[in-house]
């Protein structure tokens, strides 16, 4: 299909034509400076961080706040957006009392300039080292933090983190690039900076920090006691879903702009971003944008990675199983819907820190309505990637708190082997599926040594036992929570009635029951 406007793009010249209810930068770019650098320009960051950058853009924070934005792996983003002059279409998405699908559209342009990290890897360095960047931020999902997700260390064995440590003109890893931009804005002469992580990882800036000042460590002591010393690295909790854009997707914006736009993005209006006050170099004041400033983002970022990340990732796996492509499709499946609210209420909840003024069983309804939004299509599979990465934090972190409470699991339990279910690489209908993950080999083997003892343990309970006990022994992913016999139980219980009953079958069976 051809797209209406094929042969027209966004760009500055196409600004004044615009149809009149698509908002447009307010301010003048070319003035922009890169005071920002941020590593891992993909749909999330553009839809978050620029977005909100743009609006306090808007309201007044002046021109040090442009971004420069780096693609850590391909050079997909630069090439759809360098013709565009920077500028995208955020198409924000929901649904109208109705049920119609309905969306806002605004012209993001804070984007001022994008490099490809593996054809510019000193051109990267140099930005972070610039005179003008004050703040480095990233979205490298969980993965890209080269870390043991068990312990949090970094993991010095990574392929990456082994060849940065030997070729510190050209990095491939955030954490490479961080510590040899920082050296060299030190050989400068230049101040300190604030260096910001936006994913889905507990006290990620804490983390970032631990991760960073290791490398260094081995690259250059007095390096480390500078960043130790002068840097900041705020922790933060960022929620917004952020579909991939689909060819529709750019149809539809398309039509709707009179222009081609090569790579818009997708996104629910919902927005929450919690960040620590805490910058080294100032910052510009994104709460024209619906940031919120704290002294401490943790309790926010425990509700986020337990509640929503849970509740999604517990979703997407039991999703792709049952043959269920899309978030809002699951949704409407009652026994999904039922899953998912006693999960939260019987087993998230009670392990949550005090979040004063936040009425749980109102934000868990309104949780629910954000996953059931009609408009956004989330891919049920997008969500199910790097599953090693991501459950430590966003389900086995509540499991060990229950556990130390001598409190039930089912749900829980039933969520985790969602995931191992998954592992399989083929959904309850025999179609298959590639499993997207950085440990995709090592899960691949740890599950058919799963198989293997089962079949030697018998049929049944037993069967499943050996099976949960063997999957549980991934020490990378479980740690020490393989080695705890409620938990292997627990899983055993839910793997057995994913197996026999299905995922319909489970859920429908009431799945996690009633407490007492």
């Amino acid at each position: 299909m051809e797209l209406v406007g094929e042969g027209k793009r966004l760009g500055a010249a196409a600004l004044p034509g615009l149809p009149a209810h698509v908002a447009r930068p307010g301010y003048d770019r070319s003035a922009l400076r890169c005071g920002i650098v941020h590593l891992g320009l993909g749909a999330f960051a553009r839809a978050h961080l620029a977005a909100v950058n743009d609006a306090a853009l808007r309201a007044g924070a002046g021109p040090d706040w442009g971004i420069c934005g780096v693609s850590l792996r391909q050079a997909d983003t630069r090439d759809a957006l360098a013709p565009q002059d920077g500028l995208y279409t955020l198409a924000l998405r929901d649904a109208d009392g109705g049920g119609a699908p309905r969306q806002r559209l605004a012209v993001i342009g804070c984007l001022r300039e994008t490099l490809v990290a593996p054809e510019q890897p000193v051109a990267v360095l140099e930005r972070i080292a610039a005179a003008d960047t004050r703040i480095v931020s990233l979205t490298v999902t969980e993965k890209g933090y080269c870390h043991d997700p068990a312990s949090g260390r970094l993991d010095l064995a990574h392929p990456d983190i082994a060849h940065d440590l030997a070729h510190p003109e050209s990095p491939r890893s955030v954490i490479g690039f961080l510590a040899y931009g920082l050296q060299r804005r030190r050989a400068a002469g230049r101040a300190p900076l604030t260096v910001m992580s936006l994913d889905n990882l507990p006290a990620n800036g804490r983390l970032l920090r631990a991760l960073v000042l290791t490398f260094a460590a081995r690259v250059d002591a007095g390096l480390a006691e500078w960043i130790a010393s002068g840097c900041a690295f705020p922790c933060s909790m960022v929620d917004r879903i952020v579909p991939r854009t689909t060819d529709a997707d750019r149809r539809d914006t398309a039509a709707t702009l009179g222009v081609r736009d090569a790579w818009p993005v997708m996104a629910e209006p919902y927005l929450e971003w919690v960040v620590e006050d805490d910058f080294a170099a100032g910052r510009p004041d994104w709460t024209a944008g619906g940031a919120r400033f704290v002294a401490d983002a943790a309790p926010f970022e425990t509700l986020k990675l337990r509640m929503v990340n849970g509740a999604h990732s517990a979703l997407a796996y039991l999703s792709v199983m049952a043959g269920w492509a899309t978030v809002d499709e699951a949704m409407a499946q009652p026994g999904m819907r039922r899953f998912l609210s006693e999960l939260m209420r019987q087993e998230i909840e009670p392990t949550l820190p005090p979040l004063p003024g936040l009425d749980l069983a109102q934000y868990r309804h309104g949780l629910l309505q954000r996953f059931a939004n009609p408009a956004l299509r989330h891919q049920a599979r997008q969500i199910a990637m790097d599953g090693s990465q991501k459950l430590p934090q966003r389900l086995l972190g509540t499991v060990r708190d229950r556990l130390a409470a001598q409190a039930p699991i089912p749900g829980l339990a039933l969520a985790v082997a969602g995931w191992l279910y998954f592992l399989r690489g083929s959904d309850q209908a025999g179609r298959a599926y590639e499993i997207q993950d950085p440990m995709a080999e090592a899960l691949a083997r740890q599950h058919a040594q799963a198989e293997m003892a089962a079949r030697q343990a018998g049929e049944g309970p037993a069967a499943m036992l050996a099976w949960a006990g063997a999957m549980a022994g991934l020490e990378p992913v479980f740690g020490d929570l393989g080695q705890d016999p409620r938990f292997v139980q627990a899983l055993a219980q839910a793997a057995q009635s994913l197996r026999s009953l299905g995922v319909a079958g489970t859920l429908s069976a009431g799945y996690p029951p009633p407490p007492g």
